[in-house]
């Protein structure tokens, strides 16, 4: 009887939701959030980057966010800060790497790419509606 029941709770944690961590962020990650003459410039494109990052989902969906990010660099001023940055986002961002700063971060390591559930997606929404 003892088998059964850890068979069963071995096969149900799979089924268990997981729980996503509060948002974080560490602006720009191994790279400046600004110039020397104003230190913030793009801090705003690296805060949203990470919002994405955090929620992790599917590897269109890490496209579209790294792809934000070179424009909004771009946009305030610095397109070749942007594809810099996009470079250093596509290879160092990956899910399969154990970074605090990888894409699905709110999520245990070794999330990969994976869409929301519903069940996440409220999580999510629970969250931003606590800050």
């Amino acid at each position: 009887m003892k088998l059964l029941f850890f068979v069963f709770l071995f096969l149900a944690l799979p089924l268990a939701a997981e729980e996503i961590s509060p948002f974080t962020t560490d602006g720009c990650s191994m790279f400046s959030d600004g110039t020397f003459e104003h230190n913030d410039l793009w801090l705003s494109c690296c805060t949203q980057h990470d919002y994405a990052y955090w929620q992790g989902g599917t590897f269109d969906e890490r496209l579209v966010a790294d792809q934000q990010l070179q424009h909004c660099v771009s946009q305030v001023g610095e397109p070749k800060i942007a594809s810099l940055m996009l470079m250093g986002v596509r290879v160092g961002g990956s899910p399969y790497l154990p970074t605090a700063f990888r894409w699905g971060y709110g999520w245990s390591f070794y999330r990969g790419y994976k869409a929301l559930t519903d069940e996440e997606k409220q999580q999510i929404i629970t969250i931003e509606n606590k800050e």
